[in-house]
């Protein structure tokens, strides 16, 4: 991983943009790593579970809270230019909300609906959107296999309601039609190891995947030290993350490809 993830124009940019794109967030090797472990992971295997979209298809995710020390999901997580960037970009300390493997698999991966994650973090007891999340390609993302689309600047429309659509839920259609007339849509396709960071407000989606080829991607989701909920939920309160040195991605992954 980067020293530095952030350039001078990063937070100008995702105070106007709602988002930023970091090329090569994750070094090839840790990538590739990254890549293998998922792909070798049992539990992950175990604890996979399926949406539907309500146009068709489903989309295989695996959301967790905890953050083992001994997996290169927390090692990512923790890592020290990572949390340093979330915090200059979101204003405060930051803590781990949650983490998850978004699987699309190709010709069968569903699509997500256009939502906000403080749609859902609302009724979690968040009372701001002062929260963000990191999504890194774990497989090349392209417009063909469903890479993540973002609406510019929607982040700074506040919050709009949601509702039920398939088993997912997504923000008001008329509200989000009327966004896209006014706001650019950017599709962000990535290469592996490469990331968007966006905020909780910012109106995101992706379409199925038809390709022949698979999208998997790792997303690791922030809340700040002032938002801590103010109700339990199923994700976790504020309590402080240890900072790791980014070098300790490799030399974590390698331990946990050993005991495969």
């Amino acid at each position: 991983m980067q020293q530095s993830l952030l350039n001078n124009e990063s937070k100008e940019t995702f105070d106007r943009d709602g988002f930023i794109i970091v090329p090569n967030l994750l070094s090839t090797e840790e990538a590739d790593l990254l890549g293998k472990v998922a792909r070798l992971d049992r539990s992950l295997a175990a604890d996979r579970t399926s949406r539907a979209d309500g146009e068709g298809g489903s989309v295989d995710l695996v959301v967790r809270n905890d953050l083992p020390e001994d997996s290169i999901y927390g090692a990512i997580v923790r890592a020290q230019p990572l949390v340093d960037a979330m915090e200059t970009l979101l204003g405060d300390e930051v803590y781990h909300y949650h983490h998850k493997m978004i699987l699309k698999e190709p010709r069968v991966g569903g699509a997500w609906t256009w939502h906000q994650d403080y749609g859902y973090w609302y009724s979690n007891g968040c009372l701001f959107p002062d929260m963000g999340s990191c999504m890194i390609a774990v497989d090349k993302a392209t417009t063909e296999n469903g890479c993540l689309q973002v609406i510019k600047g929607s982040h700074l429309m506040g919050r709009i309601n949601h509702v039920g659509r398939g088993e997912q839920t997504g923000a008001e259609e008329e509200r989000v039609a009327a966004a896209l007339e006014r706001l650019e849509l950017v599709y962000v396709e990535l290469n592996p190891g490469s990331a968007v960071i966006f905020h909780g407000n910012t109106l995101h989606r992706s379409d199925q995947n038809l390709s022949e080829n698979p999208r998997w991607a790792f997303i690791c989701c922030f809340n700040t030290k002032h938002n801590n909920p103010w109700k339990e939920s199923k994700h976790p309160r504020y309590s402080p993350l240890d900072r790791w040195p980014a070098e300790r991605i490799v030399e974590v992954a390698n331990t946990q490809l050993s005991k495969s």
